[in-house]
């Protein structure tokens, strides 16, 4: 069977190998795919392999013989389910790939907040060491993380590392989720009003769309920290802003913004007290050669009659 990976670069821009799907099939592999070019690149191929391709009706229509669909992430909401499910087309995701690298990632942020070495780095290498006549300087608050208190605010897999890393600093861990039990689970309103620092990790839903707004930042100690390596569409970026520049909120760092790749006009842009980095809280290269691994268990678990992590039966 053909199989055709649409936008492979985000995942393996040369350091891994595509030898598992080669194996399953005869394979295509595309860097990215603009959406004009999606059904030719589709042709007659029945395993269609997509990262961020959008694939809707129209495609599922004009591409008949589209037997299988595998993504190469968790989030699935590239893929029109309900056309796959009309169709019996399963259609898998990875899920729980990335937990270690993006709770690792959060304390790097976290720690940048608050220890600023990049930027102790970058005085150095400007000479300001070399020219002061102390033995050390600084040029901007220090904090200890020891005896914080850390709200989380979402409790899946990734959440959850993060609190075990959080208490291994020595900080109080409050938990707002629906799946959270314990003397660490409370309310929003008292992780906002009790937390140094907060950080994000819950779904992008209705519900949670701009979560981190005018209402919720006024309700947070002043100079609180805000992590968010969840997704953009969780913060308010101009009522963030407005609060990062009146001091509400005393830094914020973020791996995800509302619209990616990120535009200079959006409202954090430019700010010195908001880290922004580019949606790489995933991408170490062990947690991307677990996520290929599983999108090839996934294709040969299909291609074997038993399909797994098919989020059509969701």
């Amino acid at each position: 069977m053909r199989i055709v990976i649409l936008d492979g670069e985000a995942l393996n821009p040369g350091d891994l190998s595509w030898d598992g799907f080669a194996a399953l099939g005869d394979l295509t592999v595309y860097g990215h795919t603009l959406p004009g070019e999606i059904v030719p690149r589709i042709g007659d191929a029945g395993i269609v392999i997509t990262n961020k391709t959008v694939l809707g009706r129209d495609i599922f229509e004009q591409c008949p013989s589209i037997r299988y669909i595998g993504i190469l992430s968790t989030g699935y909401n590239v893929v029109d389910l309900d056309a796959a499910r009309e169709r019996g087309i399963p259609v898998t995701n990875v899920p729980a790939y990335s937990t270690e690298a993006v709770a690792q990632y959060v304390f790097a942020l976290l720690l940048e907040l608050t220890s600023h070495v990049g930027r102790h780095s970058r005085a150095v290498a400007e000479g300001r060491w070399a020219a002061c006549r102390d033995f050390c300087f600084w040029d901007a608050p220090l904090m200890e993380l020891h005896g914080k208190t850390m709200g989380i605010i979402g409790y899946g897999h990734i959440g959850q590392a993060a609190a075990r890393i959080a208490r291994a600093f020595g900080m109080r861990v409050l938990i707002h989720s629906p799946h959270a039990q314990g003397d660490e689970a409370v309310d929003l309103d008292t992780l906002l009003r009790e937390s140094d620092v907060i950080s994000l990790h819950c779904p992008l839903n209705e519900r949670s769309q701009g979560l981190i707004c005018r209402e919720t930042i006024a309700k947070m100690k002043p100079g609180v920290l805000l992590i968010n390596t969840a997704r953009g569409g969780l913060i308010n970026e101009s009522d963030l802003r407005d609060a990062l520049l009146s001091g509400q909120v005393g830094g914020a760092a973020v791996d995800v913004v509302s619209r990616e790749p990120m535009g200079t006009d959006n409202p954090l842009f430019g700010l010195e007290n908001c880290l922004i980095t580019p949606h790489v809280a995933w991408a170490s290269f062990e947690s991307r050669q677990r996520l290929l691994n599983t999108a090839v268990n996934n294709t040969r678990a299909f291609l074997d009659g038993h399909p797994v992590n098919d989020v059509t039966r969701l």
